[in-house]
């Protein structure tokens, strides 16, 4: 056996261990939750993310959330909005928004801009670019789009093509 100053030490030890385990936030590994049903629980439809997201952080006590996809995506959407998606997007949720959002642009006119904000009001989906904004009917976004054919992919089963409900409307 230790002397007391050891049994000490490795008691000490265990209880730090312990409080930092418990005061982490939980993440995908702890709560076993996908992406998708994390910002569902906030409010969101899942189709504000794309097919494959690979895992997510979420720190509960800041809202701070980080989405990762195996890399870069990007899409058409009825061939009026191009999107991109970094392997990363990053921001802070909460109940029906994402602000300091990161990693998604679209294309306006011929200029790539950040989508920097996603807000819910009702029924629709409010997506800001800094100086300008557009809303979209929530359940527009009742499917993830799919990197590289959006919501038009030919469903290698029936081969169908899958819908696009996202109107032609200018952003």
């Amino acid at each position: 056996m230790g002397s007391p100053y050891t049994q000490k030490f490795i008691h000490l030890s265990t209880i730090a261990f312990l409080i930092l385990t418990f005061s982490f936030p939980a993440n995908s590994q702890i709560n076993n939750q996908t992406a998708y049903e994390i910002v569902s629980s906030y409010d969101f439809p899942i189709g504000i993310l794309p097919k494959g997201v690979t895992g997510y952080e979420l720190d509960e006590s800041t809202g701070k959330f980080s989405a990762y996809l195996n890399g870069s995506c990007s899409f058409s959407l009825e061939g009026s909005y191009q999107l991109s998606y970094k392997s990363t997007i990053e921001g802070f949720i909460s109940r029906g928004k994402l602000t300091g959002l990161e990693g998604v642009k679209v294309k306006l006119l011929f200029v790539w801009v950040d989508i920097v904000e996603v807000s819910r009001s009702g029924e629709d989906l409010e997506f800001s670019v800094g100086i300008a904004s557009a809303g979209f009917p929530i359940d527009n976004f009742e499917e993830c789009p799919q990197c590289g054919c959006g919501l038009s992919c030919v469903n290698e089963e029936t081969g169908e093509i899958g819908r696009n409900p996202i109107g032609v409307s200018s952003f």
